[in-house]
């Protein structure tokens, strides 16, 4: 489920989110790797996206837009006239586009973005004046519309600070490659637009570097601080949560970002370690757009948790119940129907299956392995009788699933399954010696009930990945690949621009 924290706010957004600095403030072991429970690779692809699309541009512009452009005064000395004393108010972007983007990873250092060909139009107003030697002429206003053509050059850092990341844009530049001063209706004299055109360009280029590259470090900083918590908002749901904080340096290299986090579950006050971890960078590939490499611990955390928080359990009624126990028609059934529930409706029966204890998650080769002890009973509830539990029964139970992700919904699908029994109580058949219950039994559990509990989990685990908002993004082909001891899951992806529009709207 993290994936989609960090897609929440585009490619930008994880850019943020992966860049390294050298000079990280976090203190981190000899073997950070160690205790690394969840990965995030993203490959030059998906950093390359960046390029001539809108988010990109929404955030330059924003930033120009957004910039406070401080009153620019001054006064020169010109012959004949004495000084001419100006004033430039009221400064703002009047219109802006950007022709062109490029994205480079520097390995070990940080993603180069060069903006080129912003074309910025500025606009305000002009009072001048002249101070001859004997007298002061009256001072004059009028607008003005400042046309520039603008190359934008950012280094993008990240610092770790607290164990999560903050960013640092301040390595920005601006180069102007055009000024030109347009004065109201241009009826000025050309002497006078002339002079200040040369005379304010020097001064209003060093103003206009200051505040937009101050305004980008100030987008930078908010885009990292709010991707970080959205992430974290996106793998917590309500006691359970994910710790996300960084395990080690984020690594940048010329094909891929790559950031390591601790993963460790945490639930009121269990206390989650992990010191084991198996992660290699060699682990994962540069094919593909993004890449989250999990742990088998962190997803052990989760069942714990899961199960500590008595969300595994689950009840089932009338056409749900009926379903279960008639999967098929034959007089053995209806016999093992009759016995079990003693001649009432499955509207006036109840069955609840529920973990006895935390469930064991093995990654293999061949998909996910979970083994738990489950129990499972039956009551029914005559007509002006007392509610009778009339099944009970404890088994240990072992699934392997394969999962996949197509059409915005998660997919789990057993692929084989062991049953035994532990304990088992019918009051149809009291010493225990009916084997046909129990193989009737056995054999719904396997048919309909095995697959009935992973549906119930499939639709859980999509609707709460889609209130995160995971369901708002193109994901294109994605692959979930069970190793021993860990889980890769490797895809493409688009994203809808607006949701960096609404941020930037919300925030700003």
């Amino acid at each position: 489920m993290l994936w989609a924290g960090w897609m929440r706010l585009g490619t930008f957004g994880i850019l943020l989110m992966l860049v390294h600095t050298a000079a990280a403030a976090c203190e981190f072991g000899p073997f950070p790797y160690r205790v690394t429970g969840i990965v995030c690779r993203m490959t030059k692809p998906a950093a390359l996206l960046c390029k001539l699309n809108q988010e990109t541009a929404q955030v330059i512009q924003t930033a120009f837009r957004n910039a406070k452009f401080p009153n620019i005064t001054g006064e020169r000395s010109m012959r004949l006239l004495g000084k001419v004393a100006y004033e430039l108010t009221n400064i703002q972007v009047n219109g802006l586009s950007i022709e062109q983007s490029e994205v480079e990873l520097k390995e070990n250092d940080a993603i180069h973005i060069a903006i080129k060909n912003v074309t910025a139009f500025f606009k305000g107003t002009l009072t001048y004046g002249y101070a001859g030697a004997w007298f002061l002429q009256l001072f004059h206003s009028v607008d003005f519309e400042i046309e520039s053509s603008i190359d934008l050059q950012i280094n993008i850092k990240l610092m770790c600070q607290k164990d999560q990341v903050a960013a640092d844009a301040s390595d920005c530049y601006l180069t102007f490659h055009k000024l030109k001063l347009h004065l109201q209706g241009d009826k000025e004299p050309g002497w006078l637009k002339q002079l200040f055109t040369d005379f304010i360009s020097f001064t209003l280029k060093l103003v206009l570097k200051s505040e937009v590259c101050n305004e980008i470090n100030f987008l930078a900083q908010v885009l990292a601080n709010y991707v970080h918590d959205l992430a974290a908002n996106f793998v917590q749901d309500k006691d359970i949560s994910v710790d996300i904080s960084l395990a080690s340096a984020p690594l940048i290299k010329a094909n891929y970002l790559e950031s390591h986090h601790k993963g460790l579950v945490l639930y009121k006050n269990y206390s989650d370690v992990f010191s084991d971890s198996v992660f290699s960078p060699s682990l994962l590939t540069e094919s593909r757009m993004l890449y989250f490499w999990l742990s088998e611990h962190n997803l052990n955390s989760l069942a714990l948790a899961a199960f500590l928080d008595k969300r595994l359990v689950l009840t089932f009624r009338g056409e749900k119940l009926q379903a279960l126990f008639e999967t098929e028609d034959s007089e053995e059934q209806r016999k093992a129907v009759q016995m079990i529930f003693q001649g009432t409706s499955y509207n006036d029966s109840v069955a609840k299956v529920w973990s006895l204890a935390h469930p064991q998650i093995s990654l293999q080769p061949e998909g996910t392995v979970v083994k738990s002890l489950v129990a499972a009973e039956v009551s029914v509830f005559p007509a002006g009788e007392e509610p009778l539990m009339v099944l009970y029964m404890e088994k240990e139970i072992t699934v392997t699933i394969q999962a996949a992700y197509a059409e915005k919904k998660l997919i789990l699908q057993a692929s084989d399954s062991s049953i035994e029994f532990k304990v088992f109580k019918c009051t149809a058949d009291p010493s225990g010696n009916d084997l046909s219950i129990r193989n009737f039994l056995q054999t719904i559990i396997s048919v309909a009930g095995i697959p009935e509990v992973i549906s119930r989990i499939e639709l859980a685990l999509t609707s709460l990945m889609n209130s995160k908002g995971l369901h708002l993004f193109e994901i294109r082909n994605p692959e979930i690949i069970t190793r021993k001891g860990y889980v890769i899951v490797q895809l493409d992806f688009s994203f809808p621009n607006h949701l960096l529009l609404d941020f930037l709207e919300k925030r700003l």
